[in-house]
């Protein structure tokens, strides 16, 4: 997405949001872009939603959402990773949504994010190949 001197791409707007929150949020915010980056170097940003950092690989990874209390990851496909670290921990009802919430003084663990990064994005790369065509069934003489 080639932006006017007017219009910014997403990246410059995750950017600006991160900076215009100047506190605990932007620094956590900008710390789960990064270890998606490392995760999945052809990750794609978008800016949606009047405002929320949505990431895509073949399909939709998470959302970047930020409120007073928490800063959200929502992962779109949750519901269909294997989670063995346990980190959502936040919209567990859902049969397609997963999020985890991370609040002021968290530690982060990055190994087990980045491989739930990795997993998405496999997820979706998986359900956007194309499905062969099923064989015809021999005619009958």
């Amino acid at each position: 997405m080639c932006a006017t001197p007017k219009e910014k791409t997403p990246s410059q707007l995750i950017d600006g949001r991160i900076k215009e929150l100047g506190d605990w949020r932007g620094d956590t915010l900008a710390r789960l872009r990064a270890l998606l980056k490392e995760a999945d170097p052809d990750v794609v940003e978008e800016w949606k939603w009047r405002g929320v950092p949505v990431w895509y690989d073949d399909g939709m990874i998470c959302t970047g959402e930020t409120y007073k209390e928490v800063v959200k990851l929502t992962f779109a496909k949750g519901a269909a990773l294997n989670d063995p670290s346990g980190l959502f921990n936040s919209s567990l009802e859902g049969n397609v949504r997963r999020a985890i919430d991370f609040r002021e003084g968290e530690k982060i663990n990055e190994r087990a994010l980045k491989a739930l990064f990795r997993a998405a994005v496999a997820l979706n790369k998986a359900k956007s190949k194309p499905k062969p065509k099923p064989k015809p069934k021999p005619k009958k003489a």
